[in-house]
């Protein structure tokens, strides 16, 4: 288990992967799409507790979260997280907005 100190501890660590998307029929359903190709090799990650998706309409976020036991972070992250750059560049194409990456903890509580 990690902690930032005595009361703030975490065992998962999470990946981020977000963008603007403009159009529901258009970047959005391409946005899936992506995802929908890249799902099957997130959840085989070793370590992955969980794959999330985020879409909020009214302000156009796009957000991919995979969940991984902390002690199995590491070794994703030396896999430069893949299939990170292969989404990535994919959703680039796609003309969306704003596309970044984010490392967090993330408890349920």
């Amino acid at each position: 288990m990690g902690a930032f100190n005595d009361n703030v501890t975490f065992s998962h660590i999470a990946r981020e992967w977000r963008c603007k998307w403009e159009s529901k029929d258009g970047d959005l359903a391409e946005l899936q799409k992506v995802l929908d190709g890249k799902l099957a090799a997130l959840k085989a990650v070793d370590g992955v507790v969980n794959v999330q998706r985020v879409v909020c309409g009214g302000c156009q976020d796009y957000k991919v979260v995979t969940k991984l036991d902390a002690d199995k972070f590491g070794a994703w992250e030396e896999a430069k997280f893949a299939p990170e750059a292969e989404f990535l560049a994919e959703i680039e194409k796609l003309g969306v907005k704003r596309i970044e990456t984010q490392t967090y903890t993330l408890e349920t509580l």
